[in-house]
């Protein structure tokens, strides 16, 4: 009986390049322990995280062809869920989403907890202000969301909070729970936020309506809406600088 060779082929070609395999200039840990982590690029920042490639593909290459995939944007590669990063990439399996959702994830709850810091006894001087205060809860969403942050009459934050959220085209908001929460909290003026997943800061027709009732509501109680911020990934709109409350 003839016996057949057993493939030897190595763990590294089978399952992928490891980063200690490539040269020491190109190993991104070293980098970082060197330089410090903030010295990375973005797609040495991806090779760490999934440690991996593909057979003929070093983890770098496979980086680079992500971010080429969102046009080098990592805040639209955040936007993806972990079925469409396996869908979308060849060689980004289960293992490999999940653990860069997870360290997406990580980074937005520092940066809420900065946020959260920041918001205590913030002031709002100008639309700008705001913007800077809520942008990173929202610019990254791809649903809507409307929240409301609860001034004193010094325009300093008493308190901020999600009042709904929705799909990607709208969400619903309750006028009268509106009212009460701000009543309960003995607020003197109002900013309302949302965001518009689809990039297009514009406000809608019923955004305009929503907007007018939510201020003759506020008025009957001498509670002035100060503005109506719509945030972006790229920037956000604001009816107070546009002349619309």
């Amino acid at each position: 009986m003839t016996m057949t060779k057993t493939d030897t082929t190595d763990d590294n070609t089978r399952h992928g390049l490891l980063i200690r395999d490539l040269a020491d200039d190109d190993k991104p840990r070293e980098k970082a322990l060197k330089n410090g982590i903030s010295t990375l690029s973005d797609s040495e920042l991806l090779a760490i995280i999934f440690a991996t490639g593909l057979r003929g593909m070093s983890v770098l290459e496979l980086s680079q062809s992500i971010l080429m995939g969102v046009d080098y944007r990592i805040d639209r590669l955040a936007q993806l869920s972990i079925h469409e990063m396996t869908s979308k990439y060849k060689g980004v399996g289960t293992a490999k989403a999940t653990t860069l959702s997870a360290a997406i994830e990580l980074g937005r709850r520092c940066q809420r907890a900065l946020q959260e810091r920041a918001a205590r006894d913030a002031v709002i001087t100008d639309s700008n202000s705001a913007y800077q205060l809520m942008r990173h809860e929202l610019e990254l969403l791809d649903y809507e969301e409307f929240w409301i942050l609860h001034l004193n009459r010094s325009n300093r934050v008493t308190f901020r909070e999600c009042l709904s959220k929705g799909g990607i085209a709208g969400t619903l908001v309750d006028i009268k729970l509106l009212m009460k929460k701000t009543i309960d909290k003995l607020s003197s003026g109002l900013i309302l936020v949302h965001n518009h997943p689809s990039g297009n800061p514009k406000p809608s027709a019923q955004d305009d309506a929503l907007t007018r009732k939510i201020v003759n509501a506020a008025a009957l109680f001498d509670i002035n809406v100060l503005d109506h911020l719509i945030i972006t990934p790229s920037g956000y709109y604001s009816y107070r600088d546009q002349g619309k409350i």
